[in-house]
């Protein structure tokens, strides 16, 4: 999260240029949204995971980052991708997203943009899909969200590749079991992974090449691999140290 804010600051005043990020985490990371409770957390159980808590930028419910790849897009706000209001930008950026999946033999469809998630009862991001999310049988595939700055723009989201998408359940306070079932049971039913979807395993260096194929294809890019500068590094960390890792940022609400 450190470096995606790092890169939202460096390509919004050009000192970067626009950036498709490709990434995954370890150890597995439960990430709260913006504006959510830190209380709906469990930190006994997620520490008896081994797992860590962050708070992401973007809004949104809580999300358990594992077995996925986890893609960001960061600009300024004039960048012809990311102009305009949230719904055009995310809605150009979600047709990346379905021919990256489609070139994974994923039979994807795109969430019509005439509605959106307003359940905040239910603390677990994948349950819905939202406005241009990419879905196969109406259940999400990949979640999405997207925070807009002075400085320029930032959209990241995860697409799971495998794994027992309900693991989150386990960390998140309910107040009876029998809510946390009915989690369980609406995650099954509203979400899935991509070796449920195919029957089989798919390697995160080859939906990283879907992804890649797709942006430039779908968006008319050019993509240049690159690795982060040394201003970025340092920016990263100094927001770590500040904000990321820091209590007065993850347990803010």
């Amino acid at each position: 999260m450190a470096v995606d804010e790092a890169l939202l600051e460096h390509t919004g005043r050009g000192a970067s240029l626009a950036t498709l990020r490709l990434y995954a985490w370890n150890p597995a990371c439960l990430s709260l949204g913006f504006s959510q409770p830190f209380r709906e957390v469990d930190i006994a159980e997620i520490q008896s995971y081994g797992w860590e808590v962050v708070r992401r930028m973007t809004g949104g419910r809580a999300i358990l980052h594992t077995d996925e790849l986890t893609y960001s897009v960061t600009g300024p706000p004039d960048e012809p991708n990311l102009e305009g209001t949230i719904l055009q930008s995310y809605n150009r950026l979600a047709g990346a997203l379905l021919v990256a999946t489609r070139d994974l033999h994923l039979p994807v469809e795109m969430k019509d943009g005439g509605s959106s998630n307003n359940n905040h009862s239910n603390p677990i991001c994948f349950e819905v899909p939202s406005n241009y999310e990419i879905t196969v049988d109406g259940k999400k595939l990949i979640g999405s969200a997207q925070a807009r700055r002075k400085v320029g723009v930032l959209q990241h989201g995860s697409m799971p590749l495998t794994g027992d998408l309900t693991r989150i359940c386990q960390v998140m306070v309910f107040t009876d079991e029998a809510k946390r079932e009915r989690a369980r049971q609406q995650l099954r039913a509203r979400a899935l992974t991509v070796e449920t979807v195919l029957g089989q395993e798919v390697a995160w260096e080859t939906a990283a090449q879907a992804f890649i194929r797709a942006f430039e294809a779908q968006l008319g890019l050019k993509l240049e691999v690159g690795e982060l500068s040394q201003s970025e590094v340092e920016r990263a960390e100094e927001l770590l140290k500040e904000k990321y890792a820091h209590p007065s940022w993850t347990e803010r609400i």
